[in-house]
């Protein structure tokens, strides 16, 4: 039991490490594109900001441990947990080398739902808790949209006699202040996520008895996720912060803006959200506002067709990963 239960601590801090550069592209990818910061800085100021968010709020962390499933009454919780985060890291890799945006928080989510359901049933899901995630994960994309629409429609109002100069020199140094404050929210949602699996591997193992995040739980994830941003993941930051429209400044503000308010709320009242579709969402909304014809809605479409597919997938991952691991273990 030990043994299994220092693997996936381990393979949890993979998950977030991979996360790292898999998901925090998408919060320096408007400031790079848009040459508001040299990649270089925006990876070194994300990875800070990314670990200082991380270390300031653990509620999405107590929320993933208890919502999904009781930990407390797991049956063959260990390998139940392994099995998910096997499965989570490799849909991860997989959505980063072909250069999709795809959302870390789906893919874990869905895998510890298949785990569960291939280990103990359906009955043993907390729907309640189950369903108030989903709900959170599937509202908060299209509240991004809106709010992203909203701001760059007040952009364009307060700012239209602006000279073009003027405005791109004036919004790419708000945009350094915009990309730190992304990269705060994003730590402060998505590392907690790793932190929320060893606690319920700590609990499935009767290493604890409360769903109270440890301190040393919570430092490592935030270091796991600064290492992790740390890499970058250029492919993602072409796709996010080029192929879904011409990003200017003023658009990378008000992205920023959007996603960073979206996802500091949800994390405010203890839900998870996958940043990538807030992120994503709110550049729709603000290329909508901007100019409808300006989106190339293909990669658009691209993108919400593996949002969809995300959480099926890595649950038929998981479940199978687990029934394999069985045999074994």
């Amino acid at each position: 039991m030990l043994t299994i239960t220092l693997f996936i601590v381990a393979a949890a801090l993979i998950f977030d490490f991979i996360n790292g550069f898999h998901d925090t592209a998408n919060a320096i990818a408007t400031s790079v594109s848009t040459k508001a910061l040299k990649p270089r800085h925006a990876i070194v100021l994300a990875a800070v900001m990314n670990f200082l968010g991380a270390m300031t709020f653990t509620g999405v962390a107590q929320t993933i441990t208890k919502d999904i499933v009781d930990p407390f009454k797991l049956q063959n919780g260990s390998v139940m947990i392994m099995a998910a985060l096997i499965a989570a890291i490799f849909w991860n890799l997989l959505t980063w080398y072909l250069g999709i945006p795809s959302s870390s928080s789906h893919a874990i989510i869905g895998a510890i739902a298949g785990a569960v359901i291939a280990a103990a049933g359906f009955g043993a899901l907390n729907y309640k808790g189950f369903i108030k995630i989903l709900e959170g994960l599937l509202i908060s994309p299209l509240i991004a949209f809106v709010i992203g629409f909203l701001i760059y429609t007040i952009f364009k109002v307060m700012f239209k006699n602006l000279p073009l100069a003027q405005s791109n020199n004036g919004f790419r140094r708000i945009q350094v202040v915009t990309a730190a404050l992304q990269a705060y929210t994003h730590g402060t949602n998505d590392a907690q996520k790793a932190m929320g699996i060893i606690t319920m591997s700590l609990i499935a193992a009767n290493m604890q008895t409360t769903t109270d995040i440890q301190l040393w739980v919570q430092i490592s994830c935030a270091a796991a996720m600064g290492l992790g941003t740390s890499i970058g993941g250029w492919k993602i930051i072409k796709t996010v912060g080029g192929k879904i429209m011409k990003l200017r400044p003023v658009n990378g503000v008000a992205a920023d803006l959007s996603s960073a308010f979206i996802i500091f709320g949800a994390t405010y009242i203890h839900l998870p959200v996958s940043t990538t579709h807030v992120i994503s969402s709110s550049i729709l909304g603000v290329g909508t506002s901007h100019r409808v014809k300006g989106v190339r809605w293909g990669t658009a479409a691209n993108m919400i067709v593996t949002w969809i597919i995300t959480m099926p997938i890595t649950a038929l991952l998981a479940a199978m990963i687990y029934y394999i691991l069985n045999i074994f273990l």
